[in-house]
């Protein structure tokens, strides 16, 4: 049994090294990994130039990738728990190194989208790996500060991303967005090979590929059809995105079935027990409407809002967006002490207040908007994001036992990866819609006047929702303690 990792004193032979310097070398790593999923966002008009392919075709340099995160992700449960986090992490970092090496030197179109998946593949096991690391490492008095810097990872690296980006652009070609990286990633895993010696039981649990396939199925048909949707409002694909979103409806449904009879043996490939303890099942639904309003209306909306009503460049949309994100990291640290000392509540329901109000002010925007007022609403939105993201996230998991860590951290990246994408779907189909000229394909004042006010609705929901978030057990130092 694994009991001694979850008692807070002392942590012997868990931590050889310090914890906080493998901790920092993890989150680094991470950092550097998640902010190549929207690096490339600002760089996809002069690929289509110089790759000489049409803007659909380039668009799977960014769907590809979250694709294949949602077919990985699920089975990080299984890894975590087969394999020693050292080797987890070995794979990891060389299979992004080996990615990114591959995305710098590509000759054409296929080679770089295969290096974005196998970038992909490496990315998809890193943030469980450091969720997991940290719950298992940091005494629960101190969880809350710690995974304030994953709030950092999960949000300001996307948040930042075009920014770098645009500003690599700007100065070099779009294969120095790549060069740059690869030795911070390979500096990331040799100092990860030299630190992390956590120890750690395994256990010989065997691979369900029947499990493999309904997982690749389920989330990758379900975030292909809200990719599809979203992208072209119902447009030309390959696949119509309804088809797409039904098989991996019913896939998941398959997949669910198919754990709960594997997990009675212990045997399941996603073990889906964390969704039998009701903190994680709020912080779970919470933490998908955040995303939703992360992505789809600050990720997307707001940068569409920019170009095409206030007809900002791409550089200055970047830099509109920025004090937001930073102001997001900022908050990290200081709203996880806050969440160490008086738990959820207190400090999720102002979040998801901030959030709704926010939503609700950029649906009055309009074309004579001031651009400072549209950053000072930013600002707020991720006010409200940087309150609830880290509670959120510390609570869901602190009421896991210690054996579903793996599990509920593995159930948390795949929920934002797929609500990224329902949120961009949701949002650029509303905003397309409700377009007066729907002939530019380009969402118009009027149409993104309607996305924002849909926002604004779901930001109500998650205010509704945060007054399920349970208080802080008086007497108890933890705010969600995990019983053996």
């Amino acid at each position: 049994m694994t009991t001694s990792t979850t008692t807070a004193p002392p942590r012997p032979e868990q931590a050889p090294a310090r914890p906080g310097l493998l901790i920092g070398v993890l989150v680094l790593s991470a950092f550097v990994m998640i902010l190549n999923e929207t690096i490339m966002s600002v760089a996809l008009r002069d690929l289509t130039v110089d790759l000489k392919v049409p803007t659909t075709t380039i668009q799977w340099l960014t769907s590809g990738f979250l694709l294949t995160m949602a077919v990985v992700i699920p089975t990080t449960g299984f890894l975590l728990e087969r394999f020693t986090p050292r080797q987890v992490f070995a794979v990891s970092l060389t299979a992004f190194s080996l990615g990114t090496l591959l995305c710098g030197v590509a000759p054409g179109f296929e080679v770089l989208l295969a290096g974005r998946v196998v970038q992909a593949v490496g990315t998809a096991v890193m943030l469980p790996l450091l969720m997991t690391t940290v719950m298992r490492l940091v005494p629960l008095e101190r969880r809350g500060a710690t995974m304030g810097t994953i709030t950092i990872v999960i949000a300001v690296a996307p948040a930042v991303g075009p920014t770098i980006g645009g500003a690599v652009l700007s100065s070099l070609g779009w294969r120095w967005m790549f060069l740059i990286v690869l030795p911070l990633a390979v500096g990331a895993l040799v100092a990860g090979l030299a630190l992390l010696r956590i120890h750690s039981e395994t256990r010989p649990v065997p691979l369900d590929l029947f499990s493999v396939l309904l997982s690749a199925l389920g989330f990758g048909g379900l975030l292909y059809g809200l990719s599809a949707s979203g992208e072209s409002a119902g447009g030309h694909s390959p696949v119509p995105p309804w088809v797409a979103v039904l098989v991996g409806a019913v896939s998941l449904l398959i997949f669910g079935w198919r754990q709960l009879r594997l997990q009675r043996e212990d045997k399941a490939l996603l073990d889906l027990r964390p969704f039998t303890h009701r903190s994680f099942v709020v912080g779970l639904v919470l933490s998908a409407l955040l995303f939703v309003c992360l992505i789809g209306a600050g990720a997307i909306l707001l940068p569409l809002y920019l170009q095409t009503v206030l007809h900002t460049s791409t550089f200055v949309s970047g830099l509109a967006v920025l004090p937001g994100g930073l102001v997001l990291g900022l908050l990290g640290r200081p709203v996880g002490k806050l969440f160490d000392k008086v738990g959820a509540r207190p400090l999720v329901i102002p979040g998801a207040l901030s959030m709704a109000v926010s939503l609700w002010l950029f649906s009055l925007l309009g074309p004579g908007s001031p651009l400072l007022a549209v950053i000072g609403i930013h600002v707020l939105l991720m006010i409200g994001l940087g309150l609830m993201m880290t509670p959120l996230m510390t609570e869901s998991l602190g009421s896991l036992p210690e054996q579903l860590y793996s599990h509920g951290s593995a159930i948390l990246a795949t929920l934002q990866q797929v609500a990224g994408a329902l949120g961009t779907a949701v949002f650029i189909t509303v905003a397309t819609v409700g377009s007066v000229d729907r002939s530019t394909g380009s969402p118009d004042v009027e149409g993104l006047h309607m996305a924002f006010l849909v926002a604004g609705v779901i930001g109500l929901v998650a205010l509704a929702g945060s007054f399920f978030v349970r208080a802080k057990q008086p007497g108890s130092a933890p705010a969600a303690p995990a019983m053996h």
